[in-house]
């Protein structure tokens, strides 16, 4: 089918698309939970969780409003954890009564976290497990147990009715400026001190030495990790990636030992070795030379997409650790996935030298079994069916800075490289749209890129509109010299006419287009993959985590 003809039968389905409304939905990762409950199902649990959410909402949220500068730096600018000590201290000082793993990072926390709680379980602890931020619903935020579940709506309900008199005194006292984060903090800390786990994996929200995470006394810290140091959240962590360094290894604890990702700057990591020699904390690098991690291929098996690894640590500096893992097979996809796996098997490793028991058969289990939605997943066959596209190959990834977008054009370069690409965007307004379009245009020949708009954190207030992000990829497709036609907004009938007007031929050239509604970007996608490149291809849907919940949350309906 020819472009043009295939564009103006789109028209009418277009304006259709664009006249459905797609419900906001809240964004995040969650670890693999129970199947999708019908609808009656989740209506009662959003009964159940009413009276909680409504007094989360009340509370200041600066997932939505945007971080304030300064904000993670330890100054008077940053914030203040007075306060959070007094609230947890209105509740029993939950944070005392469990073993903690504190992860840092500019990216990978997550991925790390989900690894290590589920190497805990597989040994057959019982694990807290502390993230943000959420897909489908703000529970996906804490899960408890042996099993790796999601807290219930129930008992979620329950324990907030059990502590609200405890926080309605801390929010009086803090005259307002308790935030959803801080609160959420202390509720999952106290159900954790409730359940009794043997482990509480903690990521931190923002930073480290002022997050509302860093609580945690050296004597009830097992380890802290701090998986890589970029640019994001550059205004709020003080401007630079030395200031980043800086914040991020405030969770470093006296005498406590510190896992690193990595790899690092060179003089990032100093940063970050000088304070854990100040505070007396043996360092473990899963970037030590001695450490041979190799990812060796890729595999898909009933619809699940795993990647062959070899983990091979040993390391002599500091600690004495070592371990040789053949062919472990991954589900979460990607070089940078599997430098996370290495950086929770330090983390299991370390927590092996202090007595806990964990078998190298649990850290492979474990690894194996770890599973985040919406880094690199694949929708199955029936989810694509679901979306009207049956056939197509859709990918969900919340890359949204320069180095998960790498991350991304890595794996899929590694993965699929002769697959033909379109890309559906959509981005917060305080991410980096330049470096991120670099990045993703360095991947090849994209037949299109459909920007979109989606709710970030339930509100368009952070949203950028999606011709300002289409300027952006303008700007890098001519620093870059990438040839691309600009599609204007609904009018595509015209797109026959710019196209001769531009080339002759489409050949490698990218069609940029602007489209208001989500799902009619990623079906008009299809189409264009279809047309110019005769395949059916990849449509990657990516820029933040908002765009893949809204994607999965259209899936539920």
């Amino acid at each position: 089918m020819k472009i043009p003809s295939m564009l103006r039968s789109l028209t009418a389905l277009t304006l259709q698309l664009n006249r459905r409304r797609i419900p906001p939905f809240a964004s995040s990762i969650t670890l693999l939970g129970p199947p999708r409950r019908p609808f009656s199902t989740a209506l009662s649990e959003s009964l159940e969780l009413n009276e909680f959410m409504d007094y989360m909402e009340n509370l200041k949220n600066y997932e939505k409003t945007g971080v304030p500068k300064g904000a993670g730096t330890d100054s008077d600018d940053g914030f203040d954890l007075g306060r959070m000590r007094r609230l947890l201290h209105n509740l029993g000082n939950p944070q005392s009564k469990f073993k903690a793993v504190h992860i840092a990072g500019t990216k990978g926390k997550g991925s790390t976290a989900a690894f290590l709680s589920s190497i805990l379980r597989a040994e057959g602890y019982s694990v807290g497990c502390y993230t943000s931020p959420h897909i489908r619903t703000i529970r996906e935020r804490i899960t408890l147990g042996t099993t790796g579940a999601s807290v219930s709506a129930k008992a979620l309900s329950s324990h907030f009715h059990k502590i609200k008199e405890a926080l309605d005194m801390a929010v009086k006292l803090e005259k307002g400026h308790l935030s959803q984060f801080e609160v959420l903090t202390a509720v999952a800390f106290s159900l954790f001190a409730e359940e009794k786990v043997h482990f509480a994996v903690i990521e931190a929200g923002l930073g480290g030495a002022r997050d509302a995470t860093n609580v945690i006394s050296s004597s009830d810290l097992a380890a802290s990790i701090i998986t890589n140091i970029g640019e994001e959240h550059l205004a709020a962590l003080g401007g630079s990636l030395e200031s980043i360094a800086v914040a991020k290894s405030g969770i470093i604890k006296e005498g406590r030992p510190l896992v690193l990702g990595g790899p690092f700057l060179p003089h990032i990591e100093h940063i970050i070795r000088d304070k854990a020699l100040c505070m007396c904390s043996p360092v473990i690098s899963a970037s030590d030379p001695g450490n041979r991690s190799v990812l060796k291929g890729f595999s898909r098996a009933c619809e699940t997409t795993r990647q062959l690894c070899d983990i091979l640590l040993l390391i002599e500096r500091d600690l004495q650790v070592c371990i040789e893992l053949f062919d472990v097979q991954l589900r979460l996809l990607g070089s940078h996935q599997l430098q996370n796996a290495a950086t929770a098997t330090c983390a299991a490793l370390c927590l092996r030298d202090q007595g806990w028991k964990l078998s190298d058969a649990s850290i492979r289990a474990g690894l194996e079994s770890a599973y985040l939605l919406g880094r690199s997943q694949f929708l199955t066959s029936k989810e694509v069916e679901m979306l009207g596209l049956p056939g197509a190959t859709i990918l969900l990834d919340g890359a949204h800075t320069k180095e998960s977008a790498e991350a991304l054009v890595n794996m899929i370069k590694m993965a699929l490289p002769e697959a033909s690409l379109v890309l559906v965007v959509a981005m917060a307004n305080d991410k980096d749209h330049l470096g991120f379009a670099r990045v993703l245009l360095s991947a090849g020949c994209l037949e299109a890129v459909c920007f979109t708009e989606i709710d970030i954190a339930g509100d368009r207030s952070r949203t950028t509109s999606s011709s300002l992000l289409k300027d952006s990829w303008i700007q890098a497709c001519k620093e870059m010299g990438c040839d691309f036609l600009d599609c204007k907004t609904a009018k595509y009938e015209l797109i026959e006419d710019q196209h001769t007007q531009s080339e002759g031929k489409m050949g490698c050239q990218s069609v940029l287009l602007a489209e208001g509604s989500l799902m009619a970007s990623i079906r008009l996608g299809n189409e264009i993959l279809v047309a110019k490149s005769g395949t059916r291809g990849i449509i990657v849907v990516t820029g933040s985590l908002h765009i893949v919940s809204a994607v999965l949350g259209s899936l539920e309906e």
